[in-house]
């Protein structure tokens, strides 16, 4: 079950946990009034999972990759995990799916405060269209990923700041209209 809480304000390692002390959790239904979904699928039979294959369909999701983020298999490792870890958003949803592996998906509340979430294998999450964010791998320096989209794929990020974007614009709706 994946896991989430509020970051610390520690500069040092992005790989690291940073949680506050206490810890302060977040849930699933904080999450998802944030416009993030999350799913839990079996990695072990990804390319025979019915639920896979229903999401698929179910969202339109009809362009899919396969990426492997580790210093051995990405070209670029030390300029990709930078450009990972900027602060962006994206024009349309940002859907990954963890085959192996871990990592880091920062999101920003409401408040503008970040949440950490820890992906791990058979954890699927979908990142809204227009939400400030960022990933990281964790300690284990290394994730496999599904990459999916609805269409072709559009790779660009756009660095905060980007609130003048239509998708920020409407995720920004969202938000407000959630908090009524």
């Amino acid at each position: 079950m994946v896991e989430a809480w509020y970051m610390d304000e520690s500069q040092e390692d992005q790989r690291a946990p940073h949680r506050q002390r206490p810890n302060r959790a977040v849930s699933l239904e904080q999450l998802r009034r944030l416009g993030v979904v999350y799913r839990r699928l079996d990695a072990d039979n990804y390319e025979t999972d019915p639920c896979l294959k229903e999401i698929r369909r179910a969202e339109n999701y009809s362009w899919m990759d396969i990426v492997t983020i580790h210093k051995d298999k990405l070209p670029n490792y030390e300029e990709k995990i930078k450009t990972f870890y900027e602060e962006h958003l994206h024009l349309d949803d940002e859907i990954r799916y963890i085959l192996e592996g871990s990592g880091y998906f920062d999101v920003r509340d409401k408040d503008d405060k970040w949440i950490r979430i820890s992906m791990e294998k058979g954890d699927m999450i979908t990142l809204p269209a227009g939400i400030y964010h960022r990933f990281t791998l964790d300690e284990n320096n290394y994730v496999k990923a599904m990459r999916l989209f609805v269409g072709e794929p559009v790779w660009t990020a756009y660095n905060r700041p980007a609130d003048d974007f239509p998708a920020r614009k409407q995720y920004m709706k969202f938000l407000a209209d959630e908090a009524q």
